[in-house]
């Protein structure tokens, strides 16, 4: 086991250990099948919890996306994203008027792996996710045969607040939900409102005060 292995496996159970957290299949189980995990964004925590939510063959196959600009400010954040995550870095900003943004995912892809990603493109402070972008409508179109899971990640913005670096134990789950397709002659404002839709209804339902 090399290095960054063993330093996956351990912040895996880091972020287990601090939030409590396991990956809640309520609509399809973990399966080895090619995926995009869509979910809402609330936190830089957020890809950790949902790759920690993984089984470990699942993890190995699994990247999360990871903005340039932030993630490699550093040389630790960037051995983070680039040895231990295997992040697929993607830019905020193009750098000539063609270049593609979803490039480097449209690779990621065409290679086999699974993706996660966030379609609000920014976190959110609010507790529902914004209105989504349209790179997951053109992932679904180019990849139909790839199936896309929307994910509820809760109170994880309570963990890692914006602006903080070091988490607060508290109770997270992440939600699994049924799988989605790019339906037929679905236009792409319609099947963007389906997935937001669809990402809210795993969100966990509060149980009612006593």
């Amino acid at each position: 086991m090399t290095f960054a292995e063993a330093t996956g496996l351990f912040l895996a159970g880091l972020a287990r250990l601090i939030t409590g957290a396991q990956g809640h299949w309520k609509g399809c189980p973990p399966a080895a099948q090619q995926r995009i995990y869509f979910a809402n964004h609330q936190s830089h925590f957020d890809w950790v919890l949902i790759w920690a939510a993984l089984p470990g063959d699942l993890r190995a196959v699994t990247r999360p996306i990871a903005a340039r600009d932030y993630w490699t400010g550093s040389r630790l954040r960037t051995w983070l994203t680039s040895a231990v995550f295997n992040a697929v870095y993607v830019s905020r900003t193009r750098a000539t008027p063609d270049e593609d943004p979803l490039e480097p995912l449209v690779e990621a892809l065409a290679a086999g792996n699974s993706l996660v990603i966030f379609p609000e493109g920014t976190r959110s402070s609010k507790g529902e996710p914004q209105a989504f972008k349209a790179g997951l409508f053109h992932l679904a179109q180019q990849f139909p045969e790839v199936q896309l899971v929307p994910t509820w990640v809760d109170n994880v913005q309570r963990v890692m607040p914006k602006g903080e670096v070091v988490p607060v134990p508290i109770l997270c789950t992440v939600t699994f939900g049924e799988p989605m397709q790019l339906r037929e002659a679905e236009d792409k404002r319609e099947f963007l409102e389906r997935a937001r839709a669809a990402v809210l209804a795993q969100r966990p339902i509060p149980e009612p005060a006593q």
